[in-house]
């Protein structure tokens, strides 16, 4: 996908690995944070090493391990090893995406220090492996209030230099979500569906809006039923099925109705406010 906008932060990014730092992006869900990196390592011309977070993941995963059918029959050689993604990026001298660092154990954030230090790993038997010329991490993470995160460590923290992204713009968004769906949704319904969308994050009856992802989908859902207008009752449906599970209501005087139909009347809301600017 095309990076959209984020000018800015990508070339502060270049810097720093041009300054052999390895950097932490944060930002809201849908902001664009793995796309930027993918596009970052794209144009330094970088292999890319992915690892998404997740809280079962383990130190072994990350570094690699020897298996145990070929050290039985080679014994515990190089050929025996089968590499992890921190392995293989620092011996191509490659880029290691860390996609929502802060959901992984603190055991595999451990495995990072001295591989964000010195460029050094420790491989029990094989010995220490070193960085090549190249070798950087980028590491993402949601906001830190985000529910199912943990904060990073000090130590990590001091290693990584960070990079923010904020919300992008109306006309951002519209394009990326033209980007997705090319021509099968006019211009129209696209700047309907975002603008929808961009209505949660700033509503007082919502905690947590939807990202960028909720317009993508929305819209492609709108394609795929052949809905042209948001007066089409189809609309609405679209939108509660896309909305659902992507925005958290404030709690309080509400929250005594079915989530349902606290759903409904935000959507009527929204719906009203979205004719009245159409």
């Amino acid at each position: 996908m095309k990076l959209i906008g984020r000018t800015v932060e990508k070339r502060r990014m270049e810097a720093l690995i041009a300054a052999g730092r390895h950097i932490l992006l944060e930002g809201p869900v849908g902001t664009g944070k793995t796309t930027l990196a993918l596009d970052v390592a794209r144009s330094l011309g970088r292999p890319v090493f992915r690892v998404d977070g997740d809280g079962r993941y383990t130190e072994q995963k990350l570094v690699g391990s020897f298996d145990p059918k070929l050290v039985l029959e080679r014994g515990f050689v190089r050929e025996s090893f089968l590499p992890g993604p921190l392995f293989q990026a620092m011996e191509a001298g490659g880029i290691l995406l860390m996609n929502e660092l802060n959901r992984m154990p603190e055991m595999v954030q451990n495995v990072l220090l001295p591989a964000l230090d010195e460029g050094l790993l420790q491989i029990p038997v094989l010995g220490t492996v070193r960085a090549q010329s190249g070798f950087c991490v980028i590491a993402t993470q949601n906001p830190r209030e985000f529910v199912g995160t943990s904060a990073l460590s000090e130590a990590l923290l001091d290693r990584l230099e960070w990079v923010g992204l904020g919300p992008m713009s109306e006309e951002e968004e519209q394009l990326i979500v033209s980007g997705h769906l090319g021509a099968q949704v006019g211009d129209g319904m696209v700047a309907e569906c975002v603008a929808l969308v961009r209505m949660t994050r700033s509503h007082t009856r919502v905690k947590r809006g939807a990202s960028v992802r909720a317009s993508i989908t929305l819209a492609r859902i709108v394609a795929s039923t052949g809905i042209r207008s948001i007066e089409d009752s189809e609309f609405a449906a679209a939108a509660k099925s896309v909305l659902a599970n992507r925005i958290e209501l404030q709690s309080g005087k509400f929250s005594s109705l079915p989530y349902s139909e606290l759903l409904d009347e935000l959507l009527q809301e929204l719906l009203d406010a979205l004719k009245k600017k159409s």
